[in-house]
């Protein structure tokens, strides 16, 4: 006899207490070893709408929901006695009779309005609201996935009541018809050649069943039921990590859409798929790849074999490490010296008339970046991204600073960054690359010299270089062309619409600091419009007060009613926009009595506290409640950047980092967001207002 699990029996198990979740795992592991229960004590539901669900005693008063049948038996729900038969009771499981996928159905009951005569004058009623759906086919409506018993409560959908109803159908006709009400054609689930005949093994059914094997799938399954993207996928993630790719791919989307999970995944499916395969999983910073390495010991904590030959570093620790292993250790230019070395050379240069951080920019962002190393070479780059332009005798006053520069970096033995990640790439383009296929997190934040020596690794193999990124989160690097550098992912970019992690209301109104679409540089365009949230919560506060008194209590008091709520310290992130406002959340968090931890470049979130930390250290964070404080005119954009931006380009290019700099730490939040700043308040708040 099978033994499946569904993602409601990991939701139900995750709610319970630590105790409770102890011994309801202790029953499950007893129905792995023995399905057919001989010697457990099993209930039949008489008031069950489906006839095969019983309840498994687990303790006094805790029952586990199964579904039994002759051949398997799935793992539905657990909790207090009567709130699982309660559940049960409203529910059957089914065939969806045109898709075909096993599904959890929720009971439809049935209202009727009943006229009632009232002799009253009052005003003129509004007209009732248009029904989004009413001009809809029955077979269209079916072809999403919606049950039968559903139609008629489907057509009298409004936009006043479809977030209400949506969350009581199975997730691929609620993901459909969310997306119709935005008005976007609904992505289709991925279907089979054929039809399959087991209902479970249709691509909708296994984002919600997963069969387990034996007692070690289970217990990767338990041991962590608030992951539920370690058991199951979305069809759409699940097609973007097990397609085949003829070269270079990207998988895109907004916030929250499941890109990292695609990530890792995907390095665990291309290690599953070679007993010798050598994976490399990496982005662009340290605390970014610890969070990678510990999501990834969760993925495969049965699979050690598979886990051990997934190397996971930052790009950075990477390029050390090989090229300490070829080329001997490098000496790093730190950023004062390099900075110094440039105005020197500036300085001594009386032809170059240009001001100091434009020069330095121009280094570092297209000299050092392209790592041009002749007059040629920087006489004819396009310098995409820069829109100052350059007249050739401009160009010749500036190299001869730049040829200044080198000579004198190489004269104290001193290496750039870009200029070690160069010399890995000019080594392996003739030299066999050590990993077989290489998995990048947050690749929109990729350097041109990072991505460069990425190429080289990949060399234009299938499958061999894998990217997940958006565009609309880009925080640190300015947009350059990955097909001038060899990366093409043009017929090989996918693009998810359906956010896990932002209610509705907190993706909506984060959504408006961004535009409805964003370009790359080679014309790839990411069209934001058409993700769907799968739940619901409260709409997210934007407040302005008069003074930074006023924001602590504020904050102080609305983090208090949070935590009286349920809401646990560690569910907690508060972020301001750099280290000067660090202070004013200290303060707002010690008042609502929180303990609290601030994160740095090397910490992780700790259990039991609140998380403090800068927007750039929120990047691969998530939290049940977020308040982005500190959201002043003269902190964001931060005033040290506008001053500092070499040219309107710079300028330009600060704005919209530092709007979705902002973008990136609304979208942290779960259920609970509070924006909060003193008047007169900054301009991406007042876009998130409207």
């Amino acid at each position: 006899m099978l033994l499946a699990i569904s993602d409601t029996f990991t939701d139900s198990l995750a709610k319970l207490t630590g105790d409770e979740q102890r011994a309801a795992k202790t029953t499950a592991f007893d129905l792995q070893v023995d399905p057919s229960g001989t010697s457990m004590s099993f209930h039949k539901l008489d008031k069950a709408r489906d006839k095969r669900f019983w309840s498994v005693r687990v303790s006094s008063d805790l029952r586990l929901i199964v579904h039994r049948s002759d051949t398997s038996l799935l793992l539905c729900y657990v909790d207090h006695h009567d709130d699982a038969y309660k559940w049960a009771e409203r529910r059957k499981l089914e065939s969806h009779p045109t898709t075909g996928a096993a599904q959890f159905v929720e009971v439809c009951e049935r209202t009727e309005e009943v006229f009632v005569p009232v002799y009253i004058d009052v005003e003129q009623p509004a007209p009732p609201k248009p029904r989004l759906f009413a001009h809809l086919a029955d077979a269209v409506i079916l072809d999403y996935g919606v049950p039968p018993e559903w139609l008629e409560r489907i057509r009298s959908v409004t936009e006043e009541t479809i977030l209400d109803t949506v969350a009581h159908l199975p997730s691929e006709a609620a993901e459909a018809l969310l997306q119709l009400a935005t008005g976007s054609a609904p992505t289709r689930t991925p279907q089979p050649v054929a039809a399959p005949s087991d209902p479970f093994d249709h691509p909708d059914a296994r984002r919600r069943f997963r069969v387990v094997n034996n007692v070690e799938e289970l217990a990767a399954a338990l041991d962590y039921p608030w992951e539920k993207w370690t058991v199951f996928l979305h069809p759409a993630q699940r097609d973007s990590v097990e397609r085949t790719y003829g070269g270079p791919a990207r998988v895109s989307g907004s916030a929250g859409t499941g890109k990292t999970i695609v990530a890792l995944h995907r390095a665990a499916f291309l290690a599953r798929s070679s007993p010798d395969a050598r994976i490399l999983l990496t982005t662009f910073s340290d605390a970014l790849a610890n969070a990678l390495s510990n999501k990834l010991h969760t993925l495969l904590a049965s699979e050690p074999r598979v886990a051990e030959r997934i190397e996971v570093r930052s790009l950075d620790a990477v390029a050390d490490r090989l090229h300490r292993l070829i080329l001997g250790k490098a000496q790093h230019t730190a950023p004062d010296t390099l900075a110094d070395v440039v105005q020197a050379a500036a300085a001594a240069t009386p032809a170059c008339t240009f001001g100091a951080n434009f020069v330095v920019s121009e280094w570092t962002e297209v000299v050092d970046a392209w790592q041009l190393s002749t007059w040629d070479a920087y006489r004819t780059i396009p310098r995409l991204g820069r829109r100052s332009r350059l007249t050739e005798r401009h160009r010749e006053a500036l190299w001869a600073v730049f040829e200044k520069v080198r000579a004198e970096l190489a004269s104290r033995g001193l290496v750039t960054r870009s200029g070690i990640y160069g010399t890995l790439a000019a080594h392996f383009a003739s030299k066999p690359p050590p990993y077989d296929a290489v998995v990048v997190d947050e690749a929109q934040d990729v350097g041109v010299a990072q991505l460069r020596f990425l190429a080289a690794l990949a060399a234009g193999r299938p499958n061999a270089l894998f990217l997940a990124g958006d565009l609309g989160q880009r925080i640190f690097q300015k947009p350059f062309s990955w097909k001038a550098l060899g990366v093409d992912v043009r017929g090989r970019s996918r693009t998810l619409r359906v956010n896990y992690r932002t209610s509705h209301q907190i993706r909506s109104q984060a959504d408006r600091l961004l535009g409805p679409e964003i370009s790359d540089m080679d014309g790839n365009c990411e069209e934001r419009r058409g993700t769907v949230s799968v739940f619901n919560g409260p709409p997210p506060t934007v407040q302005v007060v008069g003074s930074p008194d006023d924001e602590t209590n504020v904050v102080a008091v609305w983090l208090s009613e949070l935590c009286n709520a349920g809401v646990k310290p560690d569910e907690v992130g508060v972020f301001v926009r750099s280290t000067t406002e660090l202070p004013r959340a200290k303060a707002a968090v010690e008042l609502a009595g929180l303990p609290y931890t601030i994160l740095d470049d090397d910490m992780e979130p700790a259990p039991g506290s609140a998380t403090l930390s800068t927007m750039h250290l929120a990047k691969g964070l998530e939290f049940k409640a977020v308040v982005v404080m500190a959201c002043d005119d003269d902190v964001l954009p931060l005033q040290s950047r506008i001053a500092d931006a070499a040219d309107d380009s710079d300028l330009e290019e600060v704005y919209n980092t530092e709007r979705q700099l902002l973008y990136v730490a609304c979208t942290r939040a779960r259920d609970h967001l509070l924006v909060i700043g003193v008047a007169p308040i900054s301009e991406f708040v007042e876009d998130m207002r409207l």
